[in-house]
């Protein structure tokens, strides 16, 4: 399985941004899907996931009501859709799976990982 995420880039605080991660491989590897993010010097930490059906969706508190993440299966792809962006969303974005249809918001028990996108907020 491998992961492809895109959409990264300089934005202005209040701005949008959709991310796009594009999975490829087995489909049955990518049943639940994540978003994570880490800034330098600390770990990473859950964003955002979803089952196959987009009907679990769970959200960190810090970005609840301003993220949201979507998927289109026949196209393999997840989105993270990031509106009201503040300087403190700024991070490089990595997109994750895990082929267990459990709904985690643990990066531990994610199997796959992309490679990350850079998201910069300016204030």
């Amino acid at each position: 399985v491998q992961l492809q995420a895109s959409g990264g880039g300089l934005v202005q605080a209040g701005g949008s941004l959709r991310l796009s991660c594009a999975a490829s491989g087995r489909s049955s590897e990518w049943n639940v899907m994540g978003w994570f993010r880490q800034t330098s010097g600390k770990e990473r930490e859950f964003v955002a996931a979803s089952s196959w059906r987009g009907t679990t969706t769970y959200y960190a508190d810090s970005v609840k009501d301003r993220f949201i993440i979507s998927r289109d299966n026949p196209k393999n792809t997840v989105y993270l859709q990031m509106n009201s962006l503040k300087s403190e969303d700024t991070a490089v974005y990595y997109c994750a799976a895990r082929s267990d249809n459990y709904v985690t918001t643990s990066k531990d028990q994610y199997d796959y990982w992309g490679q990350g996108t850079l998201v910069t907020v300016s204030s």
